[in-house]
Parts: C-alpha cells; structure tokens; sequence
C-alpha cells in the first residue's frame, strides 16, 4: 500500500461544492450548530404547546365559572281569575255578654251552688260568703244611730223650750242659737250615721253572690271555706259568666275587602268540629278604623245559638260575601318575603331580574290573588332563590316533556 493510501485513510476529508476540502473541526461546529438548533426548536415548541395549553384551560375555567354562575329560573304567566264569591276568614267566637264575677264583700266562702256549666238565670244565687267583720261593722253603726237619734230628740227638745222661753225675753238671743247650732249638728250627725249604715247594708247583701245575666258558668275557681277578698285587684274571680245565645264572632277582614262589608251583611259561619252544618249571622258592628299593624278591619258577626251547639272561644271560619272583580293569579311559591314587604320576581325580555312591589287580594294557599304589582304578560319566577335580587340575570328554562327543564 502507497502512502497516498495510509494518508487518505488516517485523515478522511469530503469536497464542497466549490470542491474544497472541510477540516475536521469546521464539520463539529457546524453538527454542533444544527443539534443546538434542533434543540431550540424543540424547546419553543414545547413552550408554545404550554401557552396554548394554559390558555385553552383559562378559557375553560372562565366558561365553567359564568356557566355556574349563570342562574335557571322556571317562569309562569300569572293567570287571569274573575274573583267574587265568599271570603273565609277565620273568626272567634265569644259571649255575646262576658264577665267575671268578683266579690263585693271580704269573708269565707261558706256555700256554693252553680258548678261549670250550669245554665243560670239572671239574679239566681251562686255562693254566699260569711262575713263576720262586715256583721259587727253592721251591728256598731245601727247602735251608734240609735245613739244619735236620741242625741237629736233631746237636742229637739231642748230648742223648743228655748225658743218659748226667747218669746218671753227670758233668754238671750245667744243662748238661742247655741240650742239651734246643737240640733242642727245632731241633725247632720244622723244622716251621717244612716249613711253609714246604709253602706254597710249593702256590703251585707253582697255576702249572696248572684248572676248579674243568664248565661252558663264557664268558670268556678273557689270553694268552700275559701278566703275571698274584696275587688279585683289581686283576688281572683269567684265565677266566669257568659251568654251563649246569641254569639258574637270577631273577624279581621284584610283591607283589600274593607270596602265591600256593611252593617246588616248576612255571613256564614261554619266549624270543622261540626261538618255540613252551617249557621247564619249577621254584621252588627264594623270598626271605623284599619289596624295599622295587621292592616286589617275589624267587624262583629251576631250569631243565633238557641240549640247551644256553637261555644263562646270556639275557631271557626266566617264567609264573608265579596264583590267580584278581576284579579290575578300566581303560585303560592313564587311569594318572597322581604322587609319591605311581599314582592315577586319578573324576568324581562334581556333575561334580567325585576323585584315588583305586589298587593295581595286573597291567600288561598297554593295560589295568591295579586291585586296590583304584576301584568298579565310578566313572566313570574317559581321557587325564587332567597338571593335573587334586581338586575340579576337568569336564564329561563321551559319544562320538557319529561318534567325536568331544559335550556
């Protein structure tokens, strides 16, 4: 072998396309240079690939969140109802006449003679009391008239002789009208006495408890041999009297109806404890004012109970007669309670919350008759979210066959 040939094959060499020869070093740069930009290449396509990554996440996390955010609501259109017919509101019945019975008169209960229930005619007695204080009192008040009486005899007496005896000069004038001043005190002294005892007579006749009514005992809170104190201050009452026939029935009829009573307006009573049976009253009282806390009227109903079927303190319901008028219709479950007052929900064409201020005509408790606040083409949301508040926006969801909503 030539030494051309041992050279050619220690240093190999590769001819450009000038036909020049490369050095071994110039052909390591230049691999170099290509895997450093292979390198490059590959690290800016990985951070490309990152960026558009995290973008396509953000815009992810960006959609889910306003699609959480984004509230469904289910809407109604309230419906139109010719309102009219009865009003029933509830009512109590109550004695046409109550009252306690208290004594007069401080003593020991010593007999009693109505128990709870008892049908009793007006004066009949209830209990008699024993008084032996007020018997004393009695006894010392007629002996000290008696004193008294006596006292203006003599002082009578006296004058008369006095006065015959000034006729003849025989006295003076003075001493005239020192007698005339006794008997004129003695005088007073007697009417005095007889006042006392007078009183003491009547505090005496209370020692007989009477019904001041007919009616039936509701009550008997004593019994023999109780100490019963005068008056109502701290005592308790002997006996609860009330007149049962006829009835009178308190109802609050909302301001809404205010109008439509009057004095002489036949009503319907009726109680759950009695079904099918009915019973016909009539507006005897109406008051002349709105409560301001309920803003509510009140009225008294007289009721006939010659059978005693209906008692005094019963609930009942009261159907009052209404004049019919147009009104609206909502569920009962779109209502929200504010502090402001009632209000409820409307969805405009934008999809954006509107709180409406509502009268309520009637709560018939799946349904409420709206007065005023709400056209008949608003569109009202069902189950409102407690949150919900103006300028919300909603979506609106329409029911799908299946009952469940659908966008």
């Amino acid at each position: 072998m030539t030494e051309k040939t041992h050279a050619s094959l220690a240093i190999p060499t590769r001819e450009t396309e000038g036909g020049h020869v490369l050095p071994p070093r110039h052909r390591e740069w230049k691999r170099a240079k290509i895997a450093i930009c292979i390198v490059l290449l590959l690290l800016a396509v990985g951070a490309l690939r990152t960026v558009i990554a995290n973008m396509m996440q953000n815009r992810a996390v960006e959609a889910t969140t306003q699609q959480n955010a984004t509230q469904y609501v289910t809407v109604v259109s309230p419906t139109q109802t010719e309102s009219g017919g009865n009003t029933l509101l509830p009512g109590t019945l109550r004695g046409y006449v109550e009252s306690p019975i208290y004594a007069r008169s401080t003593g020991y209960l010593l007999h009693w003679y109505a128990d709870i229930g008892t049908q009793v005619k007006q004066g009949q007695l209830l209990a008699e009391l024993d008084t032996p204080e007020i018997d004393q009192e009695l006894a010392q008040a007629l002996a000290q008239r008696q004193q008294t009486s006596s006292s203006l005899g003599l002082a009578k007496s006296s004058l008369e002789r006095w006065q015959q005896l000034r006729q003849r000069d025989a006295v003076s004038q003075q001493e005239l009208d020192e007698r005339q001043s006794t008997y004129t005190q003695d005088v007073a002294n007697l009417a005095a006495a007889d006042a006392n005892v007078k009183r003491l007579q009547q505090l005496e006749s209370f020692k007989r408890i009477v019904a001041p009514f007919a009616g039936v005992v509701t009550q008997r809170n004593v019994d023999v041999g109780d100490l019963i104190d005068a008056g109502s201050g701290t005592s308790r009452a002997l006996f609860a009297l009330a007149q049962s026939d006829p009835l009178r029935v308190y109802v609050q009829l909302p301001q809404a109806y205010a109008q439509n009573v009057s004095v002489g307006q036949k009503v319907v009573v009726t109680q759950a404890e009695l079904p099918g049976q009915q019973f016909n009253g009539t507006v005897t009282h109406i008051s002349g004012a709105i409560d301001v806390p309920t803003r509510s009227l009140q009225i008294e109903v007289t009721l006939p109970n010659p059978d005693s079927k209906l008692r005094p303190g019963a609930y009942v319901q009261v159907a009052v007669p209404q004049t019919a008028h147009a009104e609206l219709s909502v569920p009962g479950n779109a209502l929200l309670f504010r502090a402001e007052g009632p209000r409820l929900a409307v969805v405009d064409a934008k999809g954006n919350v509107q709180l409406r201020k509502i009268v309520i005509a009637r709560d018939l408790g799946q349904s409420l008759e709206i007065e005023s606040g709400i056209e008949p083409n608003d569109r009202i949301i069902i189950n409102p979210s407690d949150s919900i508040a103006d300028g919300d926006h909603v979506r609106v969801t329409q029911p799908g066959k299946n009952g469940k909503g659908a966008s």
